[in-house]
């Protein structure tokens, strides 16, 4: 017993954790803080990143850094980069900020043929450009790990699956297509890295199914019918499935993309 639990230690890792300050950001943080991860946290909000180390850090005497970053400009993820190679350590990088279907983007969220290019293009930038560029300057430092080191990317059924557009009937909520097109590139990504940089370095991505927060009952109705288990996700399922991937768990394990979808696709 002593042996397995021993898998689960993140004392003394360092972790980097992008989109820190959202809903699976938080929930991620404190999954791995309560397991002695030492946190980097990145996001564009300041306030929120300070609130969240503060907690942290009082919960769990961890080490929490924060690096308020806007993964949109690339000078701004250079000054990341170069922030990680000057504290020296990192173990785990967590690929999980994004611009996803309910962002506040014009352009957005909207019908498709009033999707705009500008939107277009910032959502690649952040959620598909700043993967590769974080991943490919911080691969030197992630293959020094003493433990192995470890990218988990985190992806979207949509990368895989079409919107159903009967699930938005009579709601304010979207689908852009850019979202699904940079989730399906963060999945071949995934792999390319995987071969790329083993066996110092294992890559592994996680597709969540949609989370409940409180959406339009009618949308929430109709989505727990397309699944399995007949509901929505919860960050903490989410959470479980980034520890197994993050931990020595799943050590003979790269390249793979994790649903965790409730079954969503499969009937």
């Amino acid at each position: 017993m002593g042996k397995f639990i021993n898998q689960l230690n993140f004392k003394e890792k360092v972790v980097l954790l992008t989109g820190a300050a959202g809903h699976l950001g938080q929930n991620f943080a404190a999954t791995l803080a309560e397991l002695g991860a030492n946190l980097v946290l990145v996001d564009h909000e300041a306030s929120s990143l300070k609130t969240l180390a503060k907690r942290l850090q009082s919960s769990w005497g961890i080490d929490v850094k924060i690096v308020t970053t806007n993964l949109e400009d690339e000078s701004e993820r250079d000054k990341l980069i170069e922030r990680c190679f000057s504290e020296g350590k990192i173990d785990t990088v967590i690929n999980n900020a994004s611009f996803v279907g309910t962002s506040e983007l014009p352009g957005w969220a909207v019908d498709f043929e009033e999707q705009a290019l500008d939107a277009w293009r910032r959502a690649l930038e952040v959620n598909l450009t700043a993967v590769f560029h974080i991943c490919r300057d911080l691969a030197p430092l992630l293959s020094e790990s003493s433990s192995g080191g470890c990218i988990i990317n985190i992806a979207s059924i949509y990368g895989e699956f079409g919107p159903d557009w009967s699930l938005y009937k009579g709601t304010k909520m979207s689908n852009p297509a850019a979202y699904g097109a940079s989730k399906a590139g963060i999945i071949q990504l995934t792999k390319f890295l995987a071969t790329t940089l083993a066996p110092t370095v294992r890559v592994n991505a996680i597709s969540p199914g949609g989370i409940f927060r409180n959406q339009h009952p009618e949308f929430v109705s109709r989505y727990e019918k397309k699944t399995l288990l007949n509901r929505m996700a919860t960050e903490q399922d989410v959470s479980s499935a980034l520890i197994f991937l993050a931990s020595d768990m799943s050590k003979y394990i790269t390249g793979e993309n994790l649903r965790v979808s409730g079954g969503w696709g499969l009937s």
